[in-house]
């Protein structure tokens, strides 16, 4: 078995005692690591990639088996000759849901308790108490929406019980509610969930069912108070119609680690909105990340070579 191993964002290296585990773990295999640039020279005899395959690599490709990927959203593979192939994905999906939902939450606060306003007046701030006071939002009563009740999904929902919050979910898939969700609905509660929610945090992966999914009608639905949490998928909402609901008072604010274009252009009237709390897309960093998503390589390597079932597997067709 050869294995290629290409680093990238959410895993910038691998410690040479965890390429041995690889080696191990696939029966003696021979492991590669490669940069992005070259490695389309070593993926033709490759049957195992961790890492991004592009296109290009792909279609390079001779005996391809299974691909490990390190991103929990997939959506840079869906491309018709990668779906359509035998070839398996995994991925950390189920991994990321910890640090997501604390950055989540973290933005959030930064939008109820005017911690974003605080930071921008520095000294200033002390002059604007008042009105700082007066707009502070306690979350103790409030309902969260959750677009999407997986991994990401259920962090926000136990956190937000911890806040003494409701929580109303909704999933495409049929599902108990778990995780302090109050009830889970199916996609015929989408509007329902909207008009309920104090707080609406998307938490779903990018598929051509959720992209452009919170646009105008999204945001007239929602409550003129509640503000929206995005730390998974910028392209699940229309910006032109977010920032037009965050200029009209249609919704009270977003709590935003993803755009729908990034980098976002220092042009964005999102910059701007002062009911905006942004970070670079950072949601995802966390200390045990990449150590998480190499253990379940390694475990899935093992499977291989048992005919166990792979963790974190990809419906391709599905895009999660």
């Amino acid at each position: 078995m050869k294995i290629l191993i290409i680093p990238g964002l959410t895993l910038p290296s691998v410690p040479d005692i965890e390429i041995e585990r690889i080696r191990i773990a696939g029966g003696n295999a021979d492991v590669v690591v490669s940069t992005p640039e070259d490695a389309i020279d070593h993926v033709g005899d490759t049957d195992v990639v961790l890492g991004l395959v592009s296109k290009r690599m792909f279609l390079a490709s001779n005996r391809l088996k299974w691909v490990h990927a390190i991103a929990s959203g997939v959506d840079m593979f869906l491309y018709d000759e990668f779906i359509s192939s035998d070839v398996i994905l995994t991925s950390e999906k189920g991994l990321v849901g910890e640090h997501l939902a604390d950055h989540g939450f973290g933005l959030l606060l930064m939008l109820t308790r005017q911690l974003a306003t605080a930071l921008r007046l520095g000294p200033d701030s002390w002059k604007h108490r008042p009105e700082m006071r007066s707009k502070e939002i306690e979350l103790t009563g409030a309902t969260l929406g959750i677009f999407g009740f997986g991994g990401t999904g259920k962090a926000m929902a136990r956190r937000a019980v911890g806040f003494g919050m409701g929580v109303i979910a909704l999933d495409r898939e049929e599902m108990e509610a778990t995780d302090g969700a109050d009830e889970v609905l199916g996609l015929d509660g989408f509007e329902s969930m909207l008009r309920q929610s104090d707080v609406v945090s998307i938490c779903c992966p990018l598929t051509s069912e959720t992209r452009g999914k919170f646009d105008s009608s999204a945001f007239l639905a929602m409550k003129d108070t509640a503000v929206l949490v995005n730390v998974t998928r910028g392209e699940v909402m229309v910006e032109e119609d977010l920032v037009k609901a965050l200029k009209e008072g249609t919704i009270a604010g977003a709590a935003l680690d993803v755009a729908p274009r990034e980098p976002l252009p220092a042009d964005s009237d999102l910059w701007l909105l002062e009911n905006v709390v942004m970070s670079p897309h950072t949601a995802g960093a966390s200390q045990f990340r990449a150590s998480r998503n190499l253990d379940r390589f390694i475990r899935n390597l093992e499977h291989v070579r048992t005919g166990r079932a792979l963790e974190g597997v990809i419906d391709k067709d599905l895009g999660y």
